[in-house]
């Protein structure tokens, strides 16, 4: 079998987890294997029959009394388990921060190697891999060996794919066997976000503030506009470092990576490490007083002039729009 780790936030679906089945459908078919899955509980088992509909025919899901929230070792425990019980050719896991934590863990547990961030993979012996490496700035050719070939999927590196004429599912639970030293790192306590605000990963529509924003203060236009949008402000790793914006808000290699209908990228200039974080946006606006700033070159559009005066103008134009009977 392909086995897929499918990763939730307390019963929330983390949407590259549907990419990843996808890439592992396709997979399966490739070497003629059933496609399977594992959920985490809680809240995994609520997912669970959604998952046909991406091909999956059995699902195993794990729960354990001392399992009451996300822990890196004992998720890579569970699967590490099912692992040495049904011994999938591959196990595979999207490429968020907590996928590529999980399975590192996954792949030192099995003392196997783990091919990071893959594109493409045609199976053989070896599996021959293409992956981003350093920040999406240059793609590796490689050769996958192990008894079990492990894999994330690079953020965005495909489109979700439901199947038709699905079979039933399966759905089978199991109890890991879990040690003291599995649940010493697990999620205590939680700071949830602004109460209504779009998070950047799942935001249809981002604006972001670089450098050229600058102040704190300056964002409120790119907020008002980002209201008027639906969606939600992010910004560069400078804004960041300027104490500005939270952590959060960054978009970029080290932030998170988006993949909204549009990226409106106001007074940003447009690092490789930065460019990483919204290549998978559909559209890009770039606006900026530098014609030659490097994000200039990669957006679909691009408005030369200062952002402090070109995005009030678009917000009143949308809301003199929104007025019209």
């Amino acid at each position: 079998m392909i086995l897929g780790l499918v990763e939730h936030d307390r019963g929330k679906l983390n949407p590259l987890s549907l990419e990843m089945l996808t890439f592992a459908r396709r997979l399966a078919e490739q070497v003629g294997l059933p496609l399977e899955a594992v959920l985490i509980e809680p809240g995994g088992g609520a997912l669970a029959a959604g998952l046909a509909a991406y091909g999956v025919s059995t699902v195993h899901l794990a729960s354990h009394p001392q399992l009451t929230d996300y822990a890196p070792e004992a998720w890579a425990q569970s699967v590490s388990q099912l692992m040495t019980t049904f011994r999938p050719a591959a196990v595979l896991a999207g490429g968020s921060e907590r996928g590529n934590e999980i399975m590192a863990h996954v792949a030192a547990r099995a003392d196997l190697p783990l091919a990071a961030n893959v594109l493409e993979a045609a199976p053989g012996e070896p599996f021959l891999v293409t992956r981003m490496r350093w920040g999406g700035s240059l793609l590796e050719e490689a050769r996958l060996n192990g008894a079990v070939k492990l894999l994330t999927i690079a953020p965005h590196a495909l489109v979700a794919e439901t199947v038709s004429g699905t079979a039933g599912l399966s759905i089978q639970p199991f109890t890991p066997a879990l040690s003291a030293r599995d649940l010493r790192v697990q999620v205590s306590s939680r700071i949830e976000a602004t109460p209504g605000k779009v998070s950047l990963a799942e935001a249809p529509v981002v604006v972001g503030g670089g450098r050229g924003v600058g102040s704190s203060e300056g964002f409120k236009v790119l907020e008002e506009l980002a209201g008027l949008l639906g969606g939600t402000v992010g910004c560069s790793r400078a804004v960041t470092s300027l104490g500005w914006r939270p952590h959060l808000d960054q978009v970029g290699q080290t932030g998170t990576r988006i993949a909204p209908e549009i990226y409106i990228a106001c007074g940003i200039s447009g690092a490789i490490q930065h460019m990483v974080g919204c290549k998978a946006a559909k559209h890009i606006l770039a606006i900026n007083i530098d014609p030659d700033a490097p994000i200039v070159q990669h957006a679909d559009y691009a408005i030369i002039g200062d952002l402090k005066e070109v995005v009030p103008a678009i917000s009143a134009c949308l809301r003199e729009a929104r007025a019209r009977p």
